[in-house]
């Protein structure tokens, strides 16, 4: 055995966001599905590897309404974390990668030899395509608080609480529950640079992101209220990185850290579109 199907599914129209296409939030609920499906049949769980650091996905490929999707998984000893799950999604009937999704455990250094062996069977290499790429491999740093990020000019753009629907077979809020805070919250990050509502509407442009990863820094449960608060980490000429922190508001205690690759699309030819002018300057000037 090496490669394990893990996920067979299909795109809903509901599921679909403004832009036409699967939203993010989506994604992560299937890659948390097919990890599932891998543990039941690998035997990993976290008595062996300890608690997930980071899942960090990367879009390869847009999916759309009707599309038929599969995931397969694998562990993948030459990735970048010292023990690292990786799930290929992919259009069932195209056969082209949708995205890629890397799971990062850190284990004992002591235990790296014995689950080389003990997971022999369910090893496959590192494809290139799921490499980290415009966000560190490493988890995000949780020595952050909420005012030390709105005196650098972060600001709220998500208020929220955690129902039972958001809650995972673990008794914690799942992954789905933090992006779909997340992207609810970032058309107001957005809203900061010159590509506003206004400006993407007039020029056919749409919100997209690229590149995702999401570190857990404590668990929320069924009742929490929540904030996100987000700021801008980078930009380039066609890309501009963000950084939300999602908050448990009571306490104030870091929950989430979710980063972002972003961009412009034309949603016509569904191509990525150079920023306008002004908005490096704009974005460099607020980065936290």
């Amino acid at each position: 055995m090496t490669i394990q199907n893990t996920l067979h599914s299909f795109v809903n129209r509901w599921e679909c966001d403004e832009n036409d296409h699967l939203n993010v939030q989506f994604y992560f609920s299937r890659f948390e599905e097919a990890d599932r499906q891998f543990r039941q049949v690998s035997g990993l769980n976290e008595t062996l590897v300890g608690t997930r650091r980071v899942r960090h996905v990367r879009y390869h490929k847009e999916l759309r309404t009707g599309d038929l999707v599969s995931v397969q998984s694998s562990i993948a000893f030459d990735g970048p974390h010292m023990f690292t799950v990786l799930h290929e999604m992919r259009n069932k009937v195209s056969g082209v990668l949708a995205a890629t999704a890397l799971d990062g455990y850190e284990p004992s250094l002591n235990s790296a030899k014995v689950l080389r062996q003990r997971f022999n069977d369910f090893q496959c290499p590192m494809i290139s395509e799921a490499n980290p790429r415009g966000i560190p491999a490493a988890p995000a740093h949780g020595k952050v608080s909420r005012d030390g990020l709105l005196a650098k000019g972060a600001e709220v753009c998500f208020l929220g609480t955690v129902l039972p629907r958001n809650i995972g077979p673990d008794g914690k809020a799942d992954d789905q529950f933090a992006l779909a805070s997340c992207t609810d919250g970032v058309p107001h990050v957005w809203q900061r640079t010159p590509m506003t509502h206004s400006y993407l509407t007039e020029n056919g442009l749409g919100r997209v992101a690229v590149e995702m990863k999401l570190t857990w820094a404590t668990p929320l449960k069924t009742g929490d209220m929540i904030q996100v608060v987000s700021g801008f980490s980078g930009v380039q000429e066609k890309t501009f990185s963000m950084r939300h922190h999602i908050f448990e508001s009571r306490t104030n205690r870091l929950a989430a850290v979710l980063d972002v690759v972003a961009l412009t699309m034309d949603l016509s030819s569904r191509r990525a579109v150079s920023l306008p002018d002004d908005a490096p300057k704009a974005i460099a000037a607020m980065l936290i």
